[in-house]
């Protein structure tokens, strides 16, 4: 006897193709007494899908007339993310047109009624991402990740032979979609955006994948992105205490620490490119504020007092 769940898409699949089926041959054609059908008959009812039944000795079950397709196996918070989804491709960073539009509709066709009022609940309008990526390049640098591959591909408006890389991982940041790989012709370590890569064909042959310098290829993304060598975090971090309250800060420290002092004060514990750029983070609060740490920072914070002085000196009177 097969699971319940598959038992119950083979009956769907049975009611499908004839109007009506007596119940002892349904339980025949499963393997399962009548009376597991009838219990089975009463989930797919639960769950929204529409079974009449006939009564008499040869009493049976039928699909609703009209239903050409069995309906799909969709909890309702399954509907919930498939409408998310598919209203969001367009954030997503791959040009795939009207394509999630038609996918939605298709599965909505064939989802029972009250899943389909869950799906029609859910309107929502998304910013396009700002790269588009085609899907078949999508598809072709994957593929070669997976089969690990190297691939070759002319990158940007740059001219010349084809670069080669034996790539690691395909990632998804902020609307824009990264390939992580050994760059062979340069020995060391890429972050290629996927808009901008066009795959030769043929590519190359197979490689042995060489260990990545962070814990995984989203830590190793997000490492380089801020500056850094050693992991996921800023090259410069340094902590201020600023004379604002927490509530008023804590929504723009995205991935930094605040912590309440009192009424009007809190300490923050923020990271940057440089401590220059960390104090140009502290200063778009416009509220006093001192800084507690390290060195560097108060250095960095005494050079920018005197270079902000020397500028409003030397300002046209």
């Amino acid at each position: 006897m097969v699971g319940s769940s598959s038992r119950m898409l083979a009956l769907l699949s049975l009611l499908q193709t004839r109007r009506t089926w007596p119940g002892h041959l349904l339980a025949e054609r499963l393997g399962v007494t009548p009376r597991t059908v009838r219990r089975d008959v009463d989930r797919l009812r639960d769950l929204g899908y529409d079974v009449d039944s006939t009564k008499g000795p040869d009493g049976g079950y039928r699909l609703v007339a009209g239903s050409e397709l069995p309906p799909l196996l969709f909890d309702d918070e399954q509907a919930v993310a498939i409408a998310v989804a598919l209203q969001g491709a367009p954030s997503s960073g791959i040009d795939l047109g009207d394509a999630a539009t038609r996918a939605l509709a298709t599965v909505r066709q064939v989802m029972p009624s009250r899943l389909r009022h869950r799906l029609d609940g859910i309107r929502f309008t998304g910013s396009e991402s700002p790269s588009q990526v085609d899907p078949k390049i999508l598809e072709t640098v994957s593929a070669a990740v997976r089969d690990r591959r190297i691939l070759r591909f002319d990158y940007g408006d740059t001219e010349g032979p084809p670069r080669r890389v034996e790539p690691h991982a395909v990632v998804a940041r902020r609307g824009h979609w990264y390939l992580i790989g050994w760059d062979l012709d340069r020995d060391d370590w890429r972050i290629l955006r996927l808009d901008r890569l066009v795959p030769r064909i043929p590519g190359g042959g197979p490689f042995t994948p060489r260990p990545l310098p962070a814990p995984d290829a989203r830590s190793f993304l997000e490492a380089r992105s801020k500056g850094s060598e050693a992991g996921d975090q800023w090259p410069c971090t340094g902590e201020v205490v600023i004379d604002l309250p927490a509530t008023e800060v804590v929504r723009w420290v995205s991935d930094g620490v605040v912590e309440e002092i009192g009424e009007r004060s809190c300490r923050i514990v923020v990271g940057s490119w440089s401590w220059t750029g960390l104090l140009a983070f502290v200063l778009r609060f416009d509220a006093p504020f001192t800084v507690v740490g390290p060195e560097p920072l108060r250095s960095a914070a005494g050079v920018l007092a005197t270079r902000l002085d020397a500028a409003s000196v030397a300002l046209p009177k």
